[in-house]
């Protein structure tokens, strides 16, 4: 539950806050991973567990923006996790959650850039965090079987598991040792696990079913490559560890349990050894569910910079400053496009300062919509402590994020499209806090002008009260270039789409009130002129003449 209160227990093993957490139901990932280990129901363990995991509290409400950003579409798309030609199967609904609920907190966002930092700038650390990662699916997959496959020996699996947990615990330990982000966690964790006698427990055992017993062999291989003879010359049992007892020892006491009344087999002796060495270590599995969910964000978040970096973009993490500071960010593009396949074109974007309302204006298809997704993208990865789609930049911490672009009519509306209108209007104020960001496409389109400027104004004029970081478009562009000419509302800035020699959109932003909306070009780009409209109709008119009447025949 977002906003939850969340101790930090001895097992906690956290990369997300400065103060370590546990944040998934640990008695019910232990119970599950019980169960997942004898070999009963594991699949779903570590998404079912994460899926219930306490987020860091936060202000935003993911209703007011994760459909008009696309955001699970955008985690599915950009956030994937490559390592070498690999995609492991994500949680990606994890990262999604905590996508949409940006912690309220500075010093978590503080944390979590501290940590992307440090991976971005030393490759081999990220190796390390990717090997770990592989170390987990793999311990993922044996314990929910997600191969499928029938376990025909549950002793042998259960030897493989605790096999790779070690990995995962000597990987932790030595793997991340000088980290100065919150990556130093690993390798305090993994150091003391492995001091526990219960870690020499695992160890000892995992050798003995390792190395038994040393063999000294002498092999005759004939001329034409078969064996001729096979000779024992030795054989030394690895006396040194606790699990091995000497041969008489065993005898014997298999001798003193079947006078008590006992029958078992040396499996069944090895199963209770194994039952005992994994609960040893238990508490420290179940750390590493919630760990995995941890790795998947810092990874997801590599994942995108690859893939605009691939494509020629870049990404930053954004200088956080307060809102009277000039916003600036450079080489700003649109990640859904990059996910699409589409190359986005960068733009540059800049205000006098970052609590500022600001009216764009342009033709259609000249990017404003897009100008939108990318800013409230850019915010949203900003105040996760993540990667930004822009070149460089100064964003502030906003304390919400209102997201209007998607404006779809339905059947059952009780609405038309004015009443639809002023009901989103009302439905953004009563959600929206002071300082929070705004992203309105198309304000009042749908009503007549007269009517809409007049509304659009009150709209407007009210948001201030509200200091508010606001972007909104609009065709109205008389009624923009008069509230630009008689400055009345405080804070309120103008951009229009830069249009090139051709007066073709070139994507870019400058200051100022567009002087048109292009509909001429648009109209002649997709085929609505005139001529061409009067083309269609006559080839529709020849089309459907009864036979014998065309002009062909």
């Amino acid at each position: 539950m977002v906003g939850a209160s969340m101790p930090e227990p001895a097992h906690a093993l956290d990369l997300l806050h400065p103060a370590a957490q546990q944040r998934i139901d640990v008695e019910r990932t232990r119970v599950a991973l019980t169960l997942a280990f004898a070999g009963g129901a594991g699949g779903g363990l570590f998404e079912e567990a994460l899926d219930r995991a306490a987020l860091a509290p936060s202000n935003w409400e993911p209703a007011g923006f994760v459909n008009d950003l696309f955001l699970q579409r955008f985690v599915g798309g950009c956030f994937k996790i490559r390592i070498g030609t690999r995609e492991p199967l994500a949680v990606t609904n994890y990262v999604y959650r905590l996508l949409a609920h940006p912690p309220r907190d500075v010093a978590v966002v503080h944390f979590r850039r501290e940590v992307l930092a440090e991976l971005d700038a030393r490759p081999e650390l990220r190796a390390e965090l990717e090997k770990l990662y592989t170390d987990l699916c793999r311990l993922r997959a044996l314990l929910e079987n997600t191969s499928g496959a029938q376990n025909w020996d549950p002793a042998r699996r259960q030897l493989d598991i605790l096999a790779v947990v070690k990995d995962v615990f000597e990987r932790m330990a030595a793997g991340f040792i000088g980290c100065q982000s919150g990556l130093s966690r690993l390798s305090t964790f993994g150091l003391s696990v492995k001091t526990a006698e219960s870690y020499q427990a695992l160890s000892d055992l995992l050798s003995y079913d390792d190395r038994l017993a040393t063999l000294s062999l002498n092999i005759g291989i004939g001329a034409d490559g078969r064996i001729r003879g096979f000779e024992v010359l030795s054989v030394k049992e690895a006396s040194e560890n606790p699990f091995v007892s000497p041969v008489w020892r065993r005898w014997l006491s298999k001798v003193e349990m079947f006078l008590r009344g006992y029958r078992f087999g040396d499996g069944e002796v090895m199963a209770r050894l194994v039952d005992a060495v994994f609960s040893g270590i238990e508490d420290s599995v179940v750390a590493l569910v919630q760990l995995f969910g941890d790795l998947e964000l810092y990874l997801g978040a590599l994942g995108f910079a690859d893939q605009a970096r691939a494509a020629g973009l870049e990404v930053c993490l954004p200088e956080l400053v307060s809102p009277q500071t000039p916003r600036a960010l450079s080489g700003l593009f649109n990640p859904l496009l990059l996910m699409s396949g589409v190359q986005p074109i960068p733009c540059d974007l800049s205000t006098e300062k970052l609590s500022t309302t600001v009216l764009v204006t342009g033709p259609n298809s000249g990017g404003k919509t897009r100008l939108l997704q990318s800013v409230g993208l850019a915010q949203l990865l900003a105040q996760g402590g993540l990667f930004a789609p822009a070149r460089s930049g100064a964003i502030a911490l906003t304390s919400s994020l209102v997201v209007s672009l998607i404006q779809e009519t339905t059947a059952d509306q009780a609405e038309g499209r004015l009443g639809m209108e002023l009901v989103r209007i009302r439905a953004l104020f009563e959600r929206l806090p002071p300082g929070a960001m705004v992203l309105l496409d198309e304000l009042c389109s749908g009503t007549n002008p007269s009517e809409g400027e007049e509304i659009f104004e009150l709209v407007v004029s009210m948001l201030q009260q509200l200091r508010p970081q606001a972007f909104i478009t609009t065709h109205f562009l008389a009624f923009a270039a008069r509230l630009s000419r008689e400055s009345k509302i405080p804070d309120l800035a103008f951009m229009q789409v830069e249009l090139g020699p051709d007066r073709r959109a070139t994507y870019q932003f400058v200051p100022g009130v567009a002087e048109t909306s292009l509909a001429g070009h648009a109209a002649e780009r997709l085929g609505v002129t005139g001529d061409q409209l009067q083309s269609l109709i006559e080839q529709n008119i020849q089309r459907f003449r009864p036979p014998g009447q065309r002009g062909d025949d």
